[in-house]
């Protein structure tokens, strides 16, 4: 029997959202004239909240804005560790690093499985110690730059519990031989709180705490 804890991130872990100070973050070290185009990514988040996009076509459209259609392997790689850097000094729940080193030591499988991008996310995660990472991936141009598409689904809802359960086919551990707890600030994640063993709503936001309340899940407050 395998125990393994999975985590979600923005939020959960990290005391805000990420992936659009992350964008600004590199935008600014890299070509701060895109920061201009903000009007422009207000629109795209227009068209997502009426329909009009979906939550992974508005990431690739907020890259390509903020980033460019390709940012070269090295140059993303110094953007992560940087940003990294920011997240590990201030912008991490000091309840959610205990949690983590409870279940390390505990003997737990530490995964981080987020909707954010892998490449930023990698060093976040190295930093706090995980095992394995589960992410939205993106494609790669031919010389290894990453690109503003989405390798696959992006990593959110139902498409999250799929991904898992296919690293978890990738490792060869069976689900009936695992043991698994999950946290979560976020009711997009309720079908993989659900098929979890142990599930967390964690900072929960209103639609999270209601179903919380309903399926009877342990309520945990990280915030300080």
């Amino acid at each position: 029997m395998q125990d393994i804890a999975i985590y979600d991130m923005d939020k959960t872990i990290t005391r805000a959202a990420t992936w659009t100070p992350f964008l600004l973050y590199a935008a600014r070290r890299r070509a701060p004239w895109r920061l201009a185009l903000l009007p422009l990514l207000g629109g795209a988040g227009l068209g997502y909240a009426i329909g009009l996009v979906n939550r992974g076509q508005l990431k690739q459209i907020a890259f390509r804005l903020m980033l460019g259609r390709v940012v070269p392997a090295p140059a993303m790689a110094m953007l992560a560790a940087g940003f990294a850097d920011k997240i590990a000094a201030r912008g991490v729940w000091s309840a959610a690093r205990a949690q983590i080193a409870s279940d390390r030591a505990a003997g737990r499988r530490l995964v981080l499985a987020t909707a954010s991008f892998r490449c930023y996310v990698d060093p976040i995660a190295a930093d706090l110690g995980f095992d394995a990472v589960i992410a939205t991936e993106s494609t790669h141009a031919l010389d290894g730059g990453v690109t503003a598409l989405i390798d696959g689904d992006n990593c959110y809802g139902m498409a999250k519990l799929d991904r898992i359960s296919a690293w978890m086919a990738d490792q060869g551990v069976a689900r009936a031989d695992a043991t698994i707890a999950f946290y979560s600030d976020h009711v997009s994640d309720g079908p993989t709180l659900a098929w979890a063993d142990l599930p967390y709503a964690v900072n929960p936001h209103p639609a999270l705490r209601q179903l919380a309340a309903a399926e009877g899940w342990p309520v945990l407050d990280w915030t300080d």
